[in-house]
């Protein structure tokens, strides 16, 4: 006669004395020898619960139920784009979730009546052992029972199933079914999942995602697609013979009338997401961008493309592009001409002939050469053959000079200076001095420049008086003298006027002598505010240097406030300040 105890016989079913002990013993067996940690998996985050949980409790019962089962996998896929705090959150909550389940599932199980109408009072007495073993006690019956863990930010959905216990209904499409209707679950519903999960052999206690939602994608802003480039990029394209083509520095953008200058990209559509509870994610549509006009530029009939009004160069204002329009001067600066003043820019053809000048707010570009004129660039100089000046010929650039010698002249560049030889001249250059192209000779003169003077030749064999002076702001404190003296100018003028007997000749020299005083001094007061900025930035970019191939004797170097004479041939000369004192390395 079997024996079969009450509880035992609910849960695992009819089973001999000997079933029945080794299940008992089973379940009685030391914690630490049972090896109940989930195995690693390649993919998700893993949830750790305790080697006695009521989970593996569960497990074991159902091995003992079923026999051979793979282990617990409790791993959340989908995760990835978590934080690290969130991750923990959401593993805590959903660890929760199934220590709940699994403990109400085994206390349930535990103490779940018969049905009084399938047990006789013997049984319920525990009467003749033998009509006790003769009698069935009913099993429980509890069916799979799948948890549907929905993600805090409702984008997944995971799904754990825990099997039957005793007789209960093992997992099939509609119990799936029920438990994601219970819990919302409508929306990005993995359907070969619940298709293929009632048949496969790892159905319990792992966890699969069985949902997700779609990121809401918000549309990308418009922006503005630019034809033209905002600054030039200056190339030198030098020819076999190193020699650089002055004529072909591209300094000017050239556009015809109508010609697209920007066009406005339309931003695009947000691209609403949705929950795995079929809820709506707004998203916002991209930004639009509007086109700023310049001056000689109109937009197009739809506005989404700015157009040159004119014939021009193109050129960024800072705030926007606008179209210059170049004088064009077909020959000389002569006496068919007279002086040239030009808000824009200037392309002269020819020569800037000598007593005559040149002067523009834009860039200067002059195919010929400059013979002792004047010439005042408020952007960029280039003089494609070069400048032979005299001493009451000034050549002045606010941003850098381009010419293929300088020959006895004074020249001021705000920036840089790039040029073949230089001649017996003076040069303020508040950038850097480049004479490496052709000859690469500096002879003669005096050359001051801010950060670096660079040539192949200085000097030469005749110990011709060379002077180079490195540091501050060349230009910047010539022109911060002359404005001075043009202020003391005026200042004495208008004491001399003040002391005259009033007349209306008197009242309108000072006048228009107070104009001319005032705007003077807000000149100066401007420049010397640059110039203050300027120092600062300039102690910032390091020391100043001379390097050349060769320096001739009668060399005189300053820089700063130290100066030195070189008084022997020096090959690849490479000089700065180190202390107080000039180094030639």
């Amino acid at each position: 006669m079997e024996f079969k105890h009450p509880i035992f016989v609910r849960l695992f079913g009819s089973k001999s004395k000997e079933s029945a002990e080794e299940a008992i013993l089973e379940q009685l067996l030391p914690k630490e020898e049972k090896v109940l940690s989930p195995q690693p998996s390649p993919v998700g985050v893993a949830i750790d619960l305790p080697v006695d949980h009521a989970l593996y409790q569960l497990y074991d019962l159902r091995v003992s139920q079923s026999g051979q089962l793979s282990r617990p996998q409790l791993f959340l896929e989908g995760c990835e784009d978590l934080s690290r705090e969130e991750q923990r959150r959401e593993l805590g909550r959903i660890g929760s979730m199934i220590t709940e389940a699994s403990v109400s599932r085994l206390k349930e199980a535990a103490t779940k009546p018969p049905e009084a109408s399938e047990i006789s009072r013997d049984q319920e007495n525990f009467g003749d052992q033998e009509n006790f073993g003769d009698q069935e006690i009913p099993p429980v019956e509890m069916d799979a029972h799948p948890l549907v863990f929905v993600a805090n930010n409702k984008m997944a959905a995971w799904l754990m199933v825990l099997p039957p216990l005793g007789n209960g209904k093992e997992l099939d499409r509609e119990l799936l079914d029920n438990a994601l209707k219970e819990q919302g679950v409508a929306y990005g519903i993995d359907e070969e999942l619940l298709d293929r999960l009632p048949g496969d052999q790892k159905r319990y206690f792992h966890i699969f995602p069985v949902a997700k939602g779609k990121t809401a994608h918000h549309g990308k802003d418009g922006y503005i697609e630019e034809f033209f480039a905002r600054s030039i990029e200056r190339k030198f394209v030098v020819d076999e013979h190193d020699r650089v083509d002055y004529t072909s520095l591209n300094l000017f953008q050239s556009v015809e009338k109508g010609g697209i200058i920007c066009q406005a990209i339309e931003p695009t559509a947000g691209e609403p997401g949705r929950t795995v509870l079929d809820q709506e994610i707004p998203a916002k549509d991209g930004k639009t961008v509007s086109l700023n006009k310049g001056m000689n530029t109109e937009l197009s009939e739809d506005g989404s493309r700015l157009l040159a009004s004119q014939d021009g160069h193109v050129e960024y204002s800072g705030q926007g592009f606008q179209v210059r329009s170049a004088l064009e001067i077909a020959e000389n600066v002569d006496y068919s001409t007279g002086n040239i003043n030009y808000m824009g820019d200037v392309h002269i053809r020819g020569n800037v002939c000598g007593g005559f000048s040149v002067r523009a707010m834009g860039n200067i570009r002059v195919d010929g050469v400059v013979e002792s004129g004047s010439v005042d660039a408020g952007g960029d100089l280039v003089v494609a053959k070069g400048i032979v000046g005299s001493s009451r010929s000034i050549i002045r650039a606010r941003k850098n000079v381009y010419a293929r010698y300088l020959e006895n002249t004074i020249v001021h560049a705000g920036g840089n200076l790039h040029a073949d030889c230089i001649v017996n001249s003076s040069v303020y250059c508040d950038g850097e001095i480049q004479v490496h192209s052709g000859r690469g000779i500096i002879i003669g003169g005096k050359i001051r420049a801010s950060r670096k003077v660079s040539a192949k030749v200085i000097g030469s064999k005749m110990e011709s008086q060379t002077a180079i002076y490195l540091g501050g702001l060349p230009s910047a404190e010539y022109e911060i003298n002359h404005l001075r003296m043009e202020v003391e100018e005026y200042d004495n003028e208008m004491e001399k006027l003040e002391r005259q007997p009033d007349s209306p000749n008197k009242i309108q020299r000072m006048s228009k002598l107070r104009f001319d005083q005032s705007v003077g001094r807000m000149k100066l007061a401007q420049i010397e505010k640059d110039w203050e900025a300027a120092k600062k930035k300039l102690e910032n970019q390091g020391g100043a240097r001379l390097e050349c191939e060769i320096a001739y004797p009668g060399m005189l170097l300053t820089i700063g406030e130290v100066s030195c004479r070189l008084d022997n041939e020096t090959s690849m000369c490479h000089a700065r300040l180190v202390g107080d004192e000039i180094l030639f390395l």
